[in-house]
């Protein structure tokens, strides 16, 4: 049994990033991860300024932004007409109001410089192969028994597990993810292989009814990120069996595209399916000394490209709050009020994640003219339904009022 102050179960980009923030504050971290490495399955992710001010408060984004790239534009196309229906200008006006910019890159490479800043840092060790199968409140501290027979006892448990997370089976048993019918293929190809009339400079999205295509380089641009989602005719309900969302199906789906997004479909990699899950939102996630973290706490569909962030700022949140509580005392009131900052906040992101993948994949009729007329009509530069999620800062929201430059709770 071995001892730590805080134990972290779930090495990915959110447990990590946690490791950092406590570690580099001077608290004893033992991470584990039940997979055999340290690695991250995927391909890109979008970080948005609420992710790049998480970032800041670790002081690794600038080796970070040296695996970016930065686009200038986030544009919104139809799938089938080709027509534009609005953009977001992500260039100087974006920089100027939210102080972060939104970049995109490799989710290995994210999750590398977090690891190499955590195997540097002293108070950090690291453990892979080892799964978490129990936890057990033991009032003064919390006692992880993992599958392999090994143990350990600490003062605090964060459970950065994701979706399935067997920390969070141990605060409360919510049942089994649900699954949302839609299914999703990522993966990258050389920026070569790319026909340069995509356009390198914008996160290009590409909806139709019951399915988007999302295209943006990562990786310095020297690879092309595709993710390929679609609502699958053959879903079971609760996601049963694995005969639903095939590659057959993936291309019936986008039979109807442009040439652009026929092309990129026809280079789109079949080896992996993603069904996508989520869970409805939760008030609480935190018990005595144990709590929830990322996905494990707060899983959502990634229709706001949101999931990554909103870990971070999971992080940012109960990292601070930690470093102000001295390591001898009762860490629950503190893990108490990081859910009661947290819980509100991702439950809206959850919640309105589903909402706009909705509003992504309407089909032909009454409803969808009317949402392009509304689009087309939209300034790049409006950032108005941006800045609750953009402009989060560890307890306060950056906003725009007469010009002048607000924080609000």
């Amino acid at each position: 049994m071995e001892r730590t102050q805080v134990l972290v179960v779930g090495g990915g980009i959110g447990g990590l990033a946690l490791s950092l923030s406590l570690g580099r504050r001077g608290r004893k971290v033992h991470v584990i991860e039940r997979a055999p490495a340290f690695v991250e399955i995927g391909a890109g992710i979008q970080l948005a300024p609420n992710a790049s001010w998480a970032l800041d408060q670790l002081g690794v984004l600038k080796e970070i932004h040296s695996f970016a790239v930065f686009p200038q534009r986030l544009v919104w196309m139809d799938s089938t007409s080709g027509e534009q229906l609005t953009s977001m200008d992500l260039g100087e006006p974006f920089l100027a109001r939210y102080g972060y910019p939104y970049f995109v890159m490799h989710r290995s490479d994210l999750l590398d410089v977090l690891l190499k800043a955590c195997q540097a840092e002293s108070n950090i060790t690291l453990e892979a192969n080892r799964e978490a199968s129990t936890v057990e409140d033991r009032s003064s501290t919390t006692v992880v028994t993992c599958t392999d027979g090994s143990g350990y006892e600490a003062d605090i448990v964060i459970g950065a597990d994701g979706l399935r997370s067997r920390v969070r089976k141990a605060i409360f048993n919510d049942g089994e993810p649900v699954c949302s019918a839609y299914v999703a293929y990522r993966g990258t190809i050389p920026i070569g292989e790319v026909s340069a009339s995509v356009g390198f400079e914008a996160v290009i999205v590409w909806t139709g009814p019951d399915r988007h295509l999302v295209q943006y380089p990562v990786r310095r641009g020297e690879l092309y990120n595709q993710v390929a989602v679609f609502k699958s005719r053959r879903y079971r309900a609760g996601g049963a069996g694995d005969d639903w969302g095939l590659p057959d199906e993936l291309d019936e789906m986008f039979a109807s595209g442009t040439d652009l997004v026929r092309s990129g479909i026809a280079q789109m990699g079949r080896q992996r399916r993603w069904p996508m899950y989520d869970r409805l939102p939760v008030t609480t996630w935190t018990r005595n000394r144990v709590t929830l973290l990322g996905d494990a706490a707060h899983p959502m569909l990634q229709y706001l490209a949101q999931g990554a962030a909103q870990a971070l700022e999971d992080t940012a949140v109960l990292g601070a709050m930690l470093a102000d509580h001295p390591a001898s005392t009762d860490p629950a009131p503190v893990l108490r009020a990081y859910e009661a900052e947290r819980a509100p906040r991702t439950a809206r992101v959850q919640t309105q994640a589903r909402t706009w993948g909705d509003y992504w994949h309407l089909h032909p009729g009454p409803l969808k003219a009317g949402r392009d007329a509304m689009l087309q009509t939209r300034s790049a530069t409006d950032y108005s339904a941006s800045d609750w999620y953009y402009g989060y800062r560890g307890g306060v929201t950056l906003s725009r009022s007469q010009g002048r430059l607000n924080l609000e709770r």
